[in-house]
C-alpha cells in the first residue's frame, strides 16, 4: 500500500490495472494531482494530490453455515441468466422483499458504527458477514461472478465493488459499505457513504451532494412517471455544483435475481420509453464523482476507480412502486428516516 505515484517506472503496468504502460495511463494525473479527461471545471480544482488507493491482501472467502438458504450461484458463482423482466411484484413478494431489505439495512447500520481510522475494511467485511448469517441470511455478493466478499467497500476514489482486503481505513476517507442480504428467496440492496474521521469540506460536500441526489431520485418515482425522470432530476443536481453522474453502473431490478430488468440510469436518457408502474421494485444508486464519470477498472476486474482519481460516493435505497407513490424498502427502522432523505 505505501508505494507512491511517484516510484512507479514509466514503462511499467500502471498501478490501476489497465494493461496500459504507467507512462501513457495515470502518469501525467499523478504528477499534478488530477486529469482533464472529462472532468468539469469546477472539480478539478478540488482534486487534492495524494497518493491513489493501492489493492490490500484479500483474506480467504468466508463460510456460510448449511443451514441458510443460497442463491443459485452461492457454489458454482454463476448467476442464472434470466431474459425476464418481473416488473410487477405480487403482495406476498414485496413482503419477502421487506425482510430482505429490512436485514439489510440492519446489516449495514451495524457494520457502519466499526467505521474508524485504523479499522481494515476486510474487518468490516468480517462483521457484516456475521451480522448477515445470525439474520438467517446470505450475503449477496459473496462467489456472485466470483466475488470473494460479503460486502463491498469502495474507498475515495473507487466509484464501486471496492473488495475488503488489509487496507486500514485512514482520517479523511470516505468509504461507501454496500450491502445485500438474500432471506426468504429475495435480494435486499442498501449502500451508504461514510466519513472517516476529519474529512475535508469539499469531500464532504461530494457526500451531502450525493445524498441529496438519491433523495431527488426518489421522489420522481411515482405510477405514470418516466423511467429517465430519475436520471433527469439526479443529473441536473450533481452537474450544478460541478460534479459527474457515473454511466457505467445503474440501479437495477432485484427479486430472487439480485441483478435483473428494469436498468436504471442516473443521468437523464431520452430513449428509455419506459412508464413506471405499481409493484415494480428496484434499486436506485447514484454514484456521482467529483472530476470525470469515466472509470478505469482494476485487474481484479471488479475494482472500478474514477479516471483521474477524484474521489467518488454512492448511496443506494431499494424501492417499490405503489399506488400512490414509493416505498423505500432499506429504510433505518430507528425513526423511519435515514441520511438519504
Amino acid at each position: 500500500m505505501g508505494k507512491t505515484a511517484g516510484k512507479f517506472g514509466v514503462n511499467d503496468p500502471c498501478w490501476c490495472g489497465s494493461g496500459r504502460k504507467y507512462k501513457r495511463c495515470h502518469l501525467s494525473s499523478d504528477q499534478v494531482g488530477t486529469a482533464a479527461i472529462g472532468a468539469p471545471r469546477a472539480a478539478q480544482a478540488t482534486i487534492e494530490r495524494r497518493a491513489p488507493i493501492r489493492p490490500g491482501i484479500v483474506s480467504p472467502r468466508r463460510a456460510v453455515p448449511e443451514g441458510i438458504a443460497r442463491p443459485e450461484y452461492a457454489d458454482t458463482g454463476r448467476p442464472e441468466e434470466s431474459q425476464e423482466f418481473c416488473y410487477v411484484r405480487s403482495r406476498e413478494e414485496i413482503a419477502r422483499l421487506r425482510r430482505a431489505c429490512r436485514a439489510a439495512r440492519e446489516v449495514l447500520e451495524l457494520t457502519k458504527r466499526e467505521v474508524a481510522a485504523g479499522v481494515r475494511t476486510d474487518a468490516l467485511d468480517a462483521i457484516a458477514h456475521e451480522a448477515c448469517i445470525a439474520r438467517g441470511g446470505y450475503p449477496s455478493p459473496l462467489n456472485y461472478m466470483g466475488y470473494p466478499k460479503s460486502i463491498c467497500t469502495s474507498v475515495n476514489e473507487v466509484i464501486c465493488h471496492g473488495i475488503p482486503d488489509s487496507r486500514p481505513l485512514e482520517d479523511g476517507d470516505i468509504v461507501n459499505i454496500d450491502v445485500t442480504v438474500y432471506l426468504d428467496g429475495m435480494h435486499g440492496d442498501v449502500s451508504e457513504t461514510v466519513l472517516v474521521g476529519n474529512v475535508a469540506p469539499e469531500h464532504r460536500k461530494l457526500v451531502d451532494v450525493t445524498r441529496e441526489c438519491l433523495a431527488l431520485g426518489i421522489s420522481r418515482v411515482r405510477p405514470g412517471a418516466p423511467l429517465s425522470d430519475i436520471g433527469g432530476a439526479i443529473e441536473r443536481h450533481a452537474t450544478s455544483f460541478g460534479f459527474s453522474v457515473v454511466r457505467e453502473f445503474v440501479g437495477h431490478g432485484i427479486g430472487e435475481r439480485f441483478h435483473m430488468g428494469p436498468q436504471v440510469p442516473h443521468y437523464f436518457d431520452r430513449e428509455i420509453t419506459t412508464k413506471l408502474r405499481s409493484g415494480m421494485v428496484f434499486t436506485l444508486e447514484p454514484m456521482i464523482n467529483e472530476g470525470t464519470w469515466r472509470h478505469v477498472l482494476w485487474d481484479d476486474r471488479w475494482t472500478a476507480v474514477t479516471a483521474d482519481l477524484g474521489r467518488s460516493a454512492q448511496f443506494e435505497h431499494t424501492l417499490v412502486v405503489t399506488d400512490d407513490g414509493v416505498e423505500v424498502l432499506t429504510l433505518a427502522a430507528a425513526n423511519g428516516t435515514d441520511a438519504a432523505q
